[in-house]
């Protein structure tokens, strides 16, 4: 089966992405292996920068209707520790807010269908293949495999899988890694327009109020002190060693969720992979995580993938997909562009969680904030929550 551009995942990147591409008039496979609507290790919260991209791909009415109440204010846990402050406003967009990603993920991609995108679900990508000026990719499901060919592949898979595609990261086992958990409380104490950060040994996190009354809660945990975590323990679920250990070492989580109801189950997953990567090579753009990510410390996972998505989609507008010369150059205008959207945050990202994960280094941030309030507030500023994307007549389909 023949296409203009093969997307290869069907999360926030992989379907903005879709949607377009598509209502520019291209012809648009988007492969997802997952069944939605699903639950995924996320922190949920998109900044009001990408307000402009929601409202863009056609879901405004939704995404007021559904997500959670505006932030307005940031927070530190840590510790006896909890301090508070304001959250900067984007210009002209106020306060990003938060939707479950079981309910974000849908939206999107039946938005990409709607929009014209033929989807492939369940299907994984197996392979990709260089076909003269296409590419083929094979696709396989539970019952049958077929293989799809586009002068344009896109890779929207994250960074978390390894597998053999030549845009899939290699697969790492350090002490040092990072490894995500999620999870969903009803009846939680929270201020509704408050988001903390949560900083515990070996880690951090965040909480922040989402659709139909829950708190999505996420956090990441350093290899080597879960591995302490679990022996300490004793046996018992890792997810309830995680848990114990937030309630036991941070007040501000106590007071949050020390008498919620856990709704579902526990998610984990990982390593996370923060970092800035290759967004163009062997002929496959790369968007969402895949292309780079910034250390969730900051809340920016979504807003990064469906703004990396809509940068591509720019530059791809105004192509011949078929001449391989007009690729590259869109994809080293994209790079550019990528770097200079994202860069400072990423940075900004590794240096916060650089201290929140040391004892040193958590100690010395909680007291600075402590004292100076107004650190969190420049935090969340230098973490890109007002740096508009400047959305582009492109919106218009």
């Amino acid at each position: 089966m023949s296409f203009d551009a093969l997307i290869l995942g069907g999360g926030p990147a992989g379907s903005t992405a879709a949607i377009a591409l598509s209502r520019r008039g291209w012809k648009v496979a988007l492969i997802e292996k997952a069944e939605f609507p699903r639950r995924k290790v996320c922190g949920e919260f998109v900044s009001a920068t990408s307000l402009a991209v929601i409202e863009a791909v056609g879901l405004g009415e939704e995404w007021k209707a559904r997500a959670g109440p505006e932030v307005r204010r940031v927070a530190l846990f840590s510790g006896e520790r909890v301090v508070t402050a304001r959250m900067p406003a984007a210009h002209g967009a106020g306060f990003g807010r938060a939707l479950g990603r079981d309910v974000l993920d849908d939206l999107l991609v039946q938005e990409a269908v709607r929009a014209g995108a033929t989807l492939f679900q369940p299907f994984c990508a197996t392979e990709v293949t260089p076909n003269g000026d296409r590419q083929a990719v094979t696709i396989a499901s539970r019952k049958e495999d077929m293989t799809l060919s586009a002068p344009i592949v896109i890779a929207a898979h994250g960074s978390w899988e390894p597998g053999r595609l030549p845009s899939q990261l290699e697969k790492t086992n350090r002490p040092s890694d990072l490894l995500g958990f999620k999870a969903h409380f009803s009846a939680a104490r929270l201020d509704a327009d408050l988001m903390p950060l949560l900083v515990f040994p070996g880690g951090y996190g965040g909480m922040v109020w989402a659709d139909r009354g829950r708190l999505s809660l996420s956090l990441c945990i350093r290899r080597d002190a879960f591995a302490e975590l679990r022996q300490e323990a004793g046996g018992g679920s890792a997810s309830e060693a995680v848990h114990r250990h937030l309630l036991a070492s941070c007040r501000g989580v106590r007071e949050a969720i020390g008498e919620a109801q856990l709704q579902g189950r526990w998610l984990a997953a990982g390593p996370i992979r923060p970092g800035m990567r290759v967004r163009y090579r062997d002929d496959i753009f790369r968007i969402g995580n895949v292309a780079g990510e910034s250390h969730p410390v900051i809340a920016e996972g979504i807003s990064m993938a469906m703004q990396s998505a809509w940068l591509l989609a720019e530059e791809l507008e105004a192509i011949d997909p078929a001449k391989r010369d007009e690729r590259d150059a869109a994809g080293r205008r994209y790079s550019r562009r990528w770097r200079e959207q994202f860069g400072a945050r990423i940075l900004a990202a590794s240096a916060i969680a650089g201290f929140a994960v040391r004892p040193v280094g958590a100690r010395l941030m909680g007291g600075a904030i402590e004292a100076l309030p107004a650190l969190l507030t420049l935090g969340a500023r230098l973490s890109g929550k007002t740096k508009p994307l400047g959305i582009s007549a492109f919106e218009t389909a």
